[in-house]
């Protein structure tokens, strides 16, 4: 599966003073993807559809390039202290997931571009909690790794939170494109975590993710970057053929991962 590359993008005008927002600005003006500009990424109209339904898929394939201006990081409870606000909206189309309600009217992709703004106010939260630890979840209303490949704010997140003490980083993804993230300086400060199903589940109820057999390669590559490494299995699905399914899901995991990070 390619990596996800969006059909339309928008730039809020001040996402061009930071130094990611002119990259990505340069890069994407003359690539053949339309590129406009938005006064804000919460309000982004012009998504083209004749439909609500045929809008909602657009804007799945929209990029929309902004400031974060809120630093007052969201809780992340029980996963987490807090969240870090890398990105929102999937361009997943996972049947059940709880961003087809959550967004709203917002179901495109925005990408925030004032990461050391970002990680400041991060470091104020680790700060104020010291002497313990404070975990942070990358992106909960995103998947950080399916946008990865365009900016490279996840791997910037997790070298800033390699350098800090009393900093932990978590997230999880049904992404396989981990390749930009496996020499990041982690320092075994972040905790990556694979959502995995059944082959079945994933090819019916988990369109526009990468799959099963993927996501199991790029945890043993993962695993062999010396991540603390993790899996989600969720929703657990009745269908024909579902304990061999599962069988089959758990025996190839085992068999995709150094034998050295195995648990019997």
């Amino acid at each position: 599966m390619k990596p996800f590359e969006p059909d339309l993008i928008f730039f809020e005008p001040e996402a061009l003073k930071y130094p990611l927002g002119e990259e990505l600005y340069r890069r994407y003006k003359n690539s053949g993807i339309p590129v406009r500009m938005t006064t804000s990424h919460n309000r982004v109209t012009g998504i083209p559809g004749r439909t609500e339904a045929e809008k909602y898929r657009n804007a799945k394939r929209t990029l929309v390039v902004g400031v974060r201006k809120t630093l007052k990081f969201d809780t992340s409870k029980p996963s987490a202290e807090y969240a870090l606000p890398l990105a929102t909206g999937c361009m997943g189309h996972c049947h059940y997931c709880y961003l087809q309600t959550t967004m709203g009217n917002r179901p495109y992709i925005r990408v925030y571009v004032n990461l050391e703004e970002i990680f400041a106010a991060a470091r104020k939260y680790i700060l104020e909690r010291a002497p313990e630890i404070t975990r942070f979840e990358a992106a909960c209303t995103s998947d950080p790794v399916g946008v990865e490949h365009i900016t490279g704010s996840l791997k910037r997140a997790i070298e800033f939170m390699g350098g800090q003490e009393l900093g932990r980083l978590r997230f999880v993804t049904k992404y396989s494109h981990v390749e930009p993230l496996l020499d990041a300086d982690h320092r075994g400060h972040t905790h990556f975590r694979f959502s995995i199903n059944a082959d079945h589940v994933v090819k019916f109820f988990e369109p526009g993710t990468s799959p099963l057999r993927d996501r199991l390669e790029a945890a043993g590559k993962v695993a062999r970057a010396g991540y603390p490494l993790g899996f989600i299995i969720a929703p657990l699905m009745i269908f024909d053929g579902w304990k061999e399914g599962y069988g089959r899901m758990l025996e190839e995991l085992r068999d995709r991962l150094p034998r050295k990070r195995r648990r019997s």
